[in-house]
């Protein structure tokens, strides 16, 4: 992973300290709500439906043990709301449950103390008060950690495949121009306030697992007819209310030059990008409006950054070398922990076959800890999990994990005999749940529990669909289904892209779910990217269990084999039968409902 050099050891330390400023002149009634708003948001602070939460950034998905104990220890000792705050949301949550009866498990407690890992490969905290801000920040300095650019009208946490530099399929490790144009980007005065926010993704691999296409700017890495590096790009990929796949405005962009076309992008997005309406105002519209000329624009203003100012931002290979050589292969040494692990069990060899995947070292196997499980939201990590993984990272994988966009950890670097050994420990903490890929592997944000944005409570549905499909056995059957589910259209939880989506939205003041069909995130296995469509009317929290039942058991019905996945059912027969499935659960749902009502009158 990367080594802070002294440079960017002193940057997070100055930047923590200017916030601590901020905040205690915010605190002291010298600078107004609005006027910290933006000095709050650019480090990360937001305040939402309850408490303030904290993105934390994690470029790459990379995280050390020290770092991730350093993350343990903020959710033990500050991610604890006051009392009557926890009393105020829980009583919130109870009224939400009160009016839309019929999900049981909707009326868990809300939790804290604990992490949370989004699809951006961020760390998220949501109840740490704004008053212990300051002590956070300067903590996650100590141990190469901020959260700057995490939120804001600024290019977000440049993001890559978490299989950067170890994958088999690599065609090159694009990590260190993600780390170019992060610092390159970082606090860069021209783009502080663009229309909106901006989001970049690498991917250095033959299949995209990425998602590049659903990026603001997308960078697919590629080799030309003479073997030099290039990328492909990719703008004006997006999700939320207008669902829109990125248009290839380079099909090979030489290395050397990728900040001066990608400054050529940003620059004439902030000069037309929409500032009147907050929904037209990502590059995806602009791109859409505009077509070709939106490229021609682009090409004038790199011939512009090229010819006239002089290329200022070409990358040299010196100084490609020099960030290159920050990211370490580590010392690498079998723990050759003992285990009393059956190799030959069927769990062992489930586990191997759906979690550990090949490395490009050949002694060396990729092993992925499954945050999809019963009783924790998908994604979550409390306090001492964090610390335990730390403890795995240290023992199996040189010290370093990774955060990855399906809100899962992997162990990157793990010698293959030592498997049956992290197997042991892992299962011990509830992470070896074969199901990577699989329909309980799904993505979900916090939605109405703690976002002020979400329409509806993302984790209730969750939890209902986690207790649903708890038989490995139907789960493994069921074969490779993403399902993505997001609490309103903001899309964080990338529901347009899952085989399976499901959508908040809010009706008559009630909670109700749009389901689609078909969506993909560009993988090998799902396609080319895509958004999925509506399937039917919207329906309640109650009713999303049942639909998703009927689909998965039309799946089933109409599959040629076993070995026909999900997806590929759905576009051979439509959308229809499933349809068709879905509106009928609900009617069948609706039947019994009444029936109880009227055996109870």
């Amino acid at each position: 992973m990367y080594q802070y050099t002294e440079f960017d050891r002193q940057f997070v330390t100055l930047r923590a300290q200017q916030f601590r400023d901020q905040l205690e002149r915010w605190q002291r009634g010298e600078l107004s709500d609005e006027q910290f708003l933006p000095l709050r948001l650019q480090n990360g602070w937001y305040v939402q439906r309850y408490a303030p939460m904290a993105r934390i950034a994690v470029p790459y998905g990379e995280v050390s043990s020290k770092q991730l104990r350093t993350l343990a220890h903020i959710a033990r000792e500050y991610d604890r709301p006051e009392p009557a705050l926890l009393a105020q949301a829980q009583a919130t949550q109870d009224e939400l449950q009160a009016a839309q009866p019929g999900l049981t498990l909707a009326a868990a407690p809300l939790k804290y103390g604990y992490g949370h890992f989004t699809t951006r490969t961020n760390v998220q905290f949501n109840w740490i008060p704004l008053s212990k801000a300051a002590d956070v920040m300067e903590l996650l300095a100590s141990v190469h950690m901020h959260g700057i650019q995490t939120s804001g009208n600024t290019i977000r946490n440049i993001t890559c495949e978490a299989l950067e530099g170890i994958a088999p399929d690599e065609i090159v490790d694009t990590r260190p121009f993600a780390e170019i144009m992060r610092q390159w980007s970082t606090l860069h005065p021209e783009f502080a306030f663009l229309p909106r926010k901006f989001k970049i993704a690498f991917n250095g691999a033959e299949e995209d697992r990425a998602a590049t296409g659903w990026y603001d700017i997308g960078l697919q890495a590629l080799r030309n007819d003479a073997g030099e590096v290039g990328f492909t790009v990719k703008v004006g990929g997006g999700m939320g209310r207008t669902p829109v796949i990125g248009s290839v405005v380079r099909e090979f962009l030489p290395w050397a030059q990728l900040l001066n076309f990608v400054e050529a992008v940003v620059r004439v997005y902030n000069r037309y990008g929409r500032r009147d309406n907050k929904w037209k105002a990502r590059i995806k519209i602009l791109v859409k409006a505009e077509g070709q000329k939106f490229i021609d624009e682009v090409e004038a203003e790199f011939r512009d950054i090229v010819e006239k100012d002089g290329a200022p931002h070409t990358i040299t290979q010196a100084e490609l070398d020099r960030v290159a050589a920050c990211f370490v292969v580590p010392e690498l040494r079998a723990a050759n922990q003992p285990s009393q692990t059956d190799v030959n069990a069927k769990a062992y060899q489930r586990w191997l076959a759906q979690n550990v995947q090949a490395h490009r070292l050949p002694e060396l196997r990729v092993a992925t800890l499954s945050f999809k499980r019963p009783g924790a939201a998908p994604g979550d990590a409390d306090a001492d999990v964090l610390d335990a993984v730390a403890e795995l990272a240290d023992v199996f994988s040189a010290g370093e994990a990774r955060i990855t966009h399906k809100q899962n950890l992997i162990l990157p670097w793990v010698h293959a005999s030592d498997l049956p050994a992290l197997y042991e420990r892992a299962k011990a903490l509830g992470l070896v749940q074969p199901n990577i890929g699989l329909i309980s592997d799904m993505i979900a944000c916090p939605g109405g529990d703690f976002c002020s944005l979400a329409n509806a409570r993302s984790l209730p549905i969750a939890a209902a669909l986690t207790e649903l499909y708890q038989d490995i056995d139907e789960v493994t059957d069921l074969g490779p289904i993403d399902l993505h589910m997001s609490g309103c259209i903001n899309s964080c939880g990338h529901h347009h892209s899952g085989h399976i989506g499901i959508l908040g939205v809010d009706k008559d003041g009630k909670e109700w779910y749009q389901i689609t069909l078909g969506g993909s995130d560009g993988s090998a296995l799902s396609g080319p990217a895509h958004a999925g469509k509506v399937v039917g009317p919207s329906f309640s929290a109650a009713e999303v269990p049942g639909v998703i039942e009927a689909v998965l058991d039309t799946y089933r019905a109409l599959r040629t084999s076993a070995a026909e996945h999900f997806i590929d059912t759905l576009r051979r027969v439509g959308h229809d039968p499933f349809k068709q499935a879905a509106n009928a659960a609900r009617h069948t749902q609706h039947r019994a409902a009444r029936a109880n009502e009227e055996a109870l009158a």
